[in-house]
């Protein structure tokens, strides 16, 4: 059997939406068709109904209580919610004076939390942005590090996006916690592919989207944790006081049901999946670097996403690359960051160079790739990566023994 064309590896992007999931939506865009605020009447009624069964199937995967849950537009808007609503709720003076708190995140996190960590700067806060080792993966001990006396919220994506390193996120939870320090993660690119238990993983908020988990997209939702330390945050959007007032706003019914339908077969096929994935990830690495030199898979070797690679290729431009195998979806890193000429900025952040930053490329896999596309991928790959090589002057110094980082270049 051969693969059909073209194929989707950019699932850490965005994955196709589940048939299943469809078919559960469709309802409620011509049947139960109504306002779930409308406490008046039973098409209110039915589509509150449907909200409820969807927020018990987020907290079911979470291992949280559905009264835990708020839904949101995205784990962008959730991002938000939680940064600068658990800031502000948290601060230590209030906004015009000095010394409003401290906050740890990450150098490498995803532009959804480093831009409201900026904007809080601006505020008055202080933030730190750990560097991260070359693997990728943050510690509970150089959290530690960074934590102070003033420190009043820390925020870690769970597995980063790009490289897909799996970071100590219960840990650093324990850690925030013996402190009194509230903790959020980003756990968009975790939730669905990984074993999640909020409680025991010591979270107190946590940012999910539908669409990285074969859900709709427009939908996520954030975790706010109500007992053991009860939780709160400041709402950033003010109007109907939905949600308990943490996100006032009608309520995405159609995507909120999708969201819930994607969790309960997540929860139903997460295991399986994981396995099968894992062996399609390795297969493709073990392949392409044994058919290939001068290649580096980025990211630790073992706490990774299991369907997740990053892998750069030297004497390659990325673009290029892509362009060569235009018949494979893939990425040259965030898809919020995809329209830069700019080298990936978790990549540089790693301490990977601008050669090799640009010579990268992030293949996701998911539920519905097949191993005949992964043996078509790996071919055309290791072809065109050839091909772009035996055009490269560089490569043949390479191949010759030649040090190029070594070369005195002249300027003309």
């Amino acid at each position: 059997m051969t693969a059909k064309l073209p194929i989707y590896f950019d699932n850490a992007a965005t994955t196709r939406c589940d048939p299943r999931v469809v078919e559960a939506m469709l309802p409620c865009f011509t049947e139960v068709f109504g306002n779930p605020g409308s406490r008046n009447h039973g098409f209110g009624w039915a589509a509150e109904e449907l909200v409820e069964t969807a927020r018990e199937q987020v907290a079911s995967l979470l291992g949280a209580d559905r009264k835990e849950i708020i839904f949101t537009g995205g784990a962008t808007e959730a991002n938000n919610i939680a940064i600068k609503g658990g800031a502000n709720m948290y601060a230590k003076k209030p906004a015009g004076e000095t010394e409003r708190g401290h906050i740890v995140t990450c150098a490498i996190e995803h532009k959804a939390v480093l831009d409201p960590a900026k904007r809080l700067q601006k505020e008055g806060f202080d933030v730190t942005y750990l560097d991260p080792p070359m693997d990728g993966v943050i510690t509970a001990s150089q959290v530690e590090e960074a934590l102070r006396e003033d420190t009043i919220l820390v925020s870690l994506m769970w597995a980063n996006n790009e490289i897909g390193a799996i970071s100590e996120i219960p840990e650093i939870g324990a850690l925030c916690h013996d402190r009194g320090i509230l903790f959020h993660t980003d756990a968009t690119q975790w939730v669905g592919k990984m074993p999640t238990d909020v409680v025991k993983d010591n979270i107190d908020l946590l940012s999910m989207s539908g669409h990285k988990m074969y859900g709709p997209m427009g939908v996520g939702a954030l975790y706010v944790r109500r007992r053991r330390p009860r939780v709160r945050v400041q709402a950033i959007l003010e109007g109907g006081g939905q949600e308990r007032g943490f996100r006032s706003g009608t309520l995405n019914v159609p995507g909120i049901v999708g969201l819930g339908k994607a969790c309960e077969l997540c929860a139903q096929e997460m295991d399986s999946e994981r396995e099968r994935l894992l062996g399609l990830r390795k297969k493709l690495e073990s392949e392409i670097t044994s058919r290939l030199d001068t290649v580096q898979i980025n990211g630790h070797a073992e706490r990774r996403l299991p369907h997740l690679t990053n892998i750069s290729f030297g004497f390659v431009e990325g673009e290029s690359l892509m362009m060569a195998i235009k018949e494979i979806a893939v990425s040259s890193g965030s898809a919020c960051t995809s329209a830069s000429l700019e080298p990936s900025y978790v990549l540089k952040g790693l301490g990977i160079g601008d050669d090799l930053a640009h010579s990268s490329l992030r293949m996701s896999l998911g539920r519905f790739n097949t191993e005949d596309e992964v043996d078509y991928a790996i071919d055309a790959v290791v072809n065109a990566v050839n091909k772009l090589r035996d055009l490269s002057p560089l490569y043949d110094m390479h191949k010759e023994g030649i040090d190029i980082t070594k070369i005195e270049w002249q300027a003309h």
